[in-house]
């Protein structure tokens, strides 16, 4: 396994990551193999969050008897020092440790961004536990280009996560900046939430970019480590095929997909927003219609029961115009 410094925290980080978002798909027992696979293989940094349900609490549980053997990472969307303190313990608690080695600042927007600086804000909370040796370092998540080039204002930020992956560079310039001044990069959706198919082009396509420190990819499978692991070390140029192959992608995907972040969610109608656009890639792009028609069709509600009153729209960090994409799966599944 490669490691890199983490910017300014110092710490040695693998290559390759460990996303903690398909862990809530298994149960504690799996996720226990998982973390002594990740061990054996040198993989050291784990990456969770309060939000995602179940799985502090899972990773919590494996870590038992290796803790030491990990960097943990987690965050939470609490804004203000109240509830972010409430947050922080809620994670050691989860996580069965008493102190974690990056907690984060989840994405927040530019006018939340000043609630969390500001007076009794959660960075407050973050400093003081990182006063008392709870939390060694402070990092903050973003989907917005805008909050991910303030964030590189702040000396207290020493990491940043942000997407970036064979669609979404948009980020590609802040990233060297992030080198420059010594911040550490963590790569988030390097798969786009799942719309790229083909997880070994994609990982080869981030690791070449040298102001990368670390790709997270989420892995609920042993199989998905070795693989994720041979493409993060695969340091070979990519060839004539691969780079046709990735003008492909990027021509399918075009800038106005779903990512699965699900920050969309709830819809006031109850449509599993994510779910119907999954559905609706593989109609369109994958030749998969009859697999794609049978699960739409499974959906308890379909995208035509939308009502336009577009909360979801309010809170998507993509700015997604998911109304009409709506229309739009709905004329094309027929209901």
């Amino acid at each position: 396994m490669e490691y890199r410094e983490l910017g300014k925290t110092g710490m040695k980080v693998s290559r390759i990551g460990f996303g903690g978002i398909p862990i809530q798909r298994v149960d504690q027992e799996k996720a226990k193999k998982l973390m002594l696979k990740l061990a054996d293989e040198g993989i050291n940094y784990i990456d969770t969050a309060k939000g995602y349900t179940v799985s502090e609490a899972y990773i919590g549980y494996a870590l038992e008897g290796m803790r030491d053997r990990f960097i943990l990472a987690t965050k939470s969307m609490s804004r203000t020092r109240e509830l972010m303190e409430k947050d922080i313990q809620t994670s050691m608690e989860a996580l069965r440790t008493d102190y974690i080695d990056l907690y984060q600042v989840h994405n927040p927007n530019m006018e939340q961004l000043d609630t969390v600086i500001g007076e009794g804000g959660a960075l407050e909370a973050l400093l003081a536990a990182k006063e008392k040796g709870v939390i060694g370092h402070i990092g903050l998540t973003a989907h917005s280009v805008e909050v991910f080039e303030r964030a590189l204002q702040y000396d207290w930020v020493e990491t940043i996560m942000f997407p970036y992956n064979l669609v979404e560079e948009q980020g590609a310039e802040l990233i060297k900046q992030c080198r420059e001044k010594n911040i550490g990069f963590i790569d988030m959706k390097p798969l786009a939430g799942g719309a790229i198919e083909d997880a070994t082009l994609a990982l080869r396509y981030i690791c070449a970019n040298d102001d990368v420190t670390i790709v997270i990819p989420g892995m609920a499978e042993e199989s998905e480590i070795d693989q994720n692991i041979q493409a993060c070390l695969d340091h070979r140029e990519l060839s004539d095929q691969e780079l046709k192959q990735i003008q492909t992608i990027q021509k399918q995907l075009g800038s106005q997909f779903c990512r699965r972040c699900n920050y969309c969610a709830p819809c006031t109608v109850g449509i599993s927003i994510p779910n119907v656009f999954l559905f609706a890639g593989y109609l369109e792009r994958y030749n998969l219609e009859k697999w794609a028609r049978e699960r739409y069709a499974s959906l308890d509600v379909k995208a035509s029961a939308c009502i336009a009153c577009g909360a979801c729209q309010t809170r998507c960090p993509y700015q997604l115009p998911i109304i009409d994409m709506l229309k739009k799966c709905a004329q094309e599944f027929g209901e």
